[in-house]
């Protein structure tokens, strides 16, 4: 794990919501900074429309309580982001077998490559993983070497590398075997593969700024369920067989 960018992803994060706090405590020094003038110049006299009681904004409880809950609002969403990084989100993570049970468990959304790691198809995927795990951070992306995870192989029923199988809510709702469905060569966009991930419903929207949108898409979106047994071979020649 490069650490320079993963503190570099964090220092962007925790900076927005600096500025984002920065910003509410400039409305209210605004408040403060225009009693001031006002006090200085005696508008407040002099002036033929109706008295503004500047103290009235500065006492006003539901401006400081709306200023109080963007800041804690902010807080949270920093800690519970930086949480979610330190357990490898935003990043394609190489696991073992014995971590795979739990993660796909106990995480929402789950992107899971079974490779081997002489096969030049299985790093073409990691490729384009590698960006969509940057794209969308609330999404776990992880890979697990097949000839170190034999149990898991077989209970899959993995016959074909490279092999992504996508789980929500710990139960597989889709599986790409091979390059099976994202076109017919090697250089195959990673758009193509980021459209099979949202039709399962793995991924969200594309996120600004490293930051989730938590607007959840509830447009219609078709919920993809396929069994463990629609494992089979239906890619080309290439793909290379784990036997």
């Amino acid at each position: 794990m490069n650490l320079d960018k993963k503190y570099a992803a964090d220092a962007v994060a925790f900076g927005s919501a600096m500025n984002s706090i920065a910003h509410s405590q400039a409305m209210v020094a605004a408040v403060r900074d225009y009693a001031k003038e006002l006090e200085h110049n005696e508008l407040g006299q002099q002036s033929g429309g109706p008295a503004l009681n500047v103290n009235e904004l500065l006492d006003d409880a539901e401006l400081q309580k709306l200023h109080e809950e963007r800041i804690a609002k902010l807080q949270a969403e920093h800690e519970k982001r930086s949480v979610m990084q330190r357990q490898g989100h935003g990043e394609l993570q190489e696991i073992n077998e014995g971590e795979f049970l739990e993660i796909v468990t106990k995480t929402d959304r789950v992107v899971c490559h079974f490779f081997h790691r002489d096969f030049e198809r299985c790093k073409l995927m990691d490729k384009h993983l590698t960006v969509l795990a940057k794209r969308y951070f609330s999404t776990r992306f992880i890979k697990l070497s097949a000839t170190d995870a034999p149990f898991f192989t077989v209970k899959l029923k993995i016959k074909v590398l490279p092999c992504v199988i996508c789980f929500k809510q710990g139960q597989v709702v889709d599986s790409i075997v091979g390059f099976d469905g994202l076109g017919t060569k090697d250089d195959f966009e990673t758009t193509a593969l980021e459209d099979r991930l949202y039709h399962a419903e793995v991924v969200e929207e594309p996120e600004v700024q490293a930051e989730r949108d938590d607007e959840s898409a509830d447009a219609t979106k078709g919920h993809i369920r396929k069994g463990l047994h629609s494992l089979q071979r239906t890619g080309s020649d290439e793909d290379s067989d784990l036997d």
